[in-house]
């Protein structure tokens, strides 16, 4: 199942008193496990920014006058997200603007059952608890420290790790995949495989970490067990 978790960032509350996106940020999920794709797209609101707003994100007039208008990315974000699911905290709130700036271009509007809301599903868990993205860090530990101010892509990647947590975990198949192999000939728990990623994630190492590692390997010599591995 192909998820995307989603966040914008905008000027306002209400597109239909002028409001804009001004940021959008999302990644992609492949059976809850991220894939290493992402989108994210600074968009020039053709106005001011509020200063209530920047306090908020610090986008700025300046910065954003450079940036593409949601005409001209209008194709590529829809393209990115196609018919997935869209993972959104407050999802009213975010699919309000999307709609509109997709309604203002004429094209198909995104229907709301396409999202699913993980602030209504973390109000059904802790009811009368703060449900904020930043409260349900803290209650399941996860690391918000960068966040020192809202971005669209970075909320995206923590509202990656609350949602899995929401829905019961890391591995939140992990009981039906248990269930499933007790089914299974053997019965026994070797009989399961992990299913390989539908893309490997990008690597992170360096050339020049890749070429010190080769170096390295080298000065080992012919004999070095590494060589005998690979």
């Amino acid at each position: 199942m192909r998820e995307i978790v989603l966040d914008t960032e905008t000027t306002g509350f209400e597109p239909h008193e002028g409001d804009r996106i001004v940021e959008i940020g999302a990644i992609e999920l492949m059976r809850h496990v991220p894939t290493g794709r992402t989108y994210h797209q600074y968009i020039n609101p053709q106005r001011s920014m509020p200063q209530e707003a920047f306090a908020v994100h610090g986008l700025g007039d300046e910065f954003l006058r450079k940036q593409p208008i949601f005409q001209d990315i209008a194709q590529a974000f829809v393209d990115f997200i196609g018919d997935a699911r869209l993972v959104i905290h407050n999802a009213a709130f975010d699919m309000k603007f999307l709609n509109a700036e997709l309604g203002w271009l004429g094209r198909p509007l995104l229907p709301m059952d396409q999202a699913l809301d993980t602030l209504a599903i973390a109000r059904r868990r802790f009811p009368g608890s703060p449900a904020s993205l930043d409260a349900l860090c803290r209650r399941f530990g996860i690391d918000n420290s960068s966040r020192t101010l809202h971005g669209a892509l970075l909320d995206s990647e923590i509202l990656a790790e609350v949602y899995l947590e929401l829905i019961g975990g890391r591995q939140p198949d992990f009981a039906l995949a248990a269930d499933t192999r007790s089914k299974s000939a053997t019965g026994g728990a070797e009989d399961w495989r992990a299913i390989p990623r539908p893309q490997p994630l990008l690597s992170k190492l360096s050339q020049q970490e890749a070429a010190a590692h080769a170096a390295f390997i080298d000065s080992l010599g012919d004999g070095a067990v590494w060589k005998k591995l690979t």
